[in-house]
């Protein structure tokens, strides 16, 4: 039989999470976002806008489910609290069982409703984009490129985000040298910033003969996409468009046209593409879009005297500069090595399963 002052302890240490946590997300604040981007939809200049009634749509639907689930374990604590009270009277001790496996139910939805708390940078709400670069190991290397871009596309749909292929560059003979993907949905950037680092991947090759164990090593790199709230002046004569036919797996649909799009941007040096969309002036605007992003967060950094991990990091992709390994042979495990998290259930992370993961950074960061 579980104790009723445990059950009572177990209610009250939730409450002071779920209360602190509510603190810090603005619930009410929330609550009149919702009601502004319904004025907002109600616009007609907005409705040949699909862009952005989708942003919109999608926002407002992220910020309900915040309100609802908030809602929900409210509720779900008070009728706990008074149903124990009832039961320790009665002493129905079927009931006070109930409650506790009711209360290990909901558990993990508590403790995801505390992760909100943590979402306090302006930037977190955000769309980002996530680069992928391989690092030493040639092939082995471009190939898990190709398996952590899979991963976080997983992860997106599993959450309920979009995940949208800007830019490739394809691999000598399997996966690719890079990728540039925009995940977009409600705190996509929040929960994806720290995951800026080398990741190391041990395994037996599929490209070796003799099935040899290999490691290989990619780069991730996270930035927020900007929204219209924030403005970022480029100057066109500081800028430098080419244009290039977009590469793809061939077959009646592949691009002939010079339809895709590379911006340099010569004051800073950087240089983004894109040929994910179909006609050059969709590519062109999500390449300028890439741009400022990478200009803003760039002038973030100047603002904190702070550069950015991965920079520092993109000429030394190899051993001990990894945050994270994951190992297939000759054991299974995932492990941060920045929160100690780990996990012997590599192929549910492969396969999109990061939650776990990023709360733990979360937590420490």
């Amino acid at each position: 039989m579980n104790s009723v002052f445990d059950l009572k302890n177990l209610i009250f240490n939730y409450k002071n999470k779920v209360n602190k946590a509510i603190l810090c997300i603005n619930i009410d604040q929330k609550k009149l976002q919702i009601v502004k981007i319904n004025e907002q939809i109600q616009d007609e200049n907005l409705w040949n806008d699909n862009a952005k009634m989708n942003k919109l749509s999608q926002e407002k639907s992220q910020l309900e489910k915040i309100v609802e689930n908030t809602d929900a374990i409210i509720s779900f604590l008070k009728d706990s609290e008074e149903l124990l009270n009832m039961a320790e009277i009665s002493q129905d001790n079927q009931m006070i069982n109930q409650i506790y496996n009711d209360m290990q139910i909901w558990k993990k939805r508590i403790d995801e409703f505390e992760i909100l708390a943590l979402f306090s940078n302006q930037n977190d709400k955000m769309d980002c984009f996530i680069e992928i670069n391989s690092g030493a190991g040639g092939t082995e290397s471009q190939d898990w490129v190709a398996m952590l871009l899979r991963m976080y596309n997983m992860w997106a749909d599993q959450r309920g985000f979009t995940a949208e292929l800007v830019d490739k560059v394809n691999g000598e003979s399997a996966g690719f040298k890079q990728v540039v993907v925009a995940i977009k949905g409600y705190l996509a950037y929040g929960y994806l910033k720290n995951e800026n680092g080398v990741h190391r991947l041990v395994r037996l090759s599929p490209f070796n003969a003799q099935n040899k164990r290999q490691t290989s090593f990619a780069s991730i790199f996270c930035y927020p996409a900007i929204n219209d709230e924030i403005k970022i002046e480029i100057n066109e004569k500081d800028i430098k468009v080419d244009t290039y036919k977009s590469s793809g797996a061939g077959g009646q649909h592949v691009n002939t046209t010079d339809s895709a799009v590379r911006i340099t941007h010569i004051p800073s040096g950087i240089v983004v593409n894109s040929q994910g969309q179909r006609s050059q002036m969709q590519n062109k605007g999500e390449a300028l879009k890439m741009l400022k992003s990478k200009l803003y967060e760039m002038e973030l950094n100047k603002k904190n005297q702070n550069k950015n991990i991965i920079e520092s990091n993109k000429s030394d992709i190899n051993f001990g500069s990894q945050i994270r390994n994951y190992v297939l042979h000759p054991y299974q495990m995932v492990k941060d090595l920045r929160s100690g998290y780990e996990t012997s259930q590599t192929n549910k992370v492969l396969d999109g399963e990061l939650n776990d993961i990023i709360y733990s950074v979360l937590t420490i960061s």
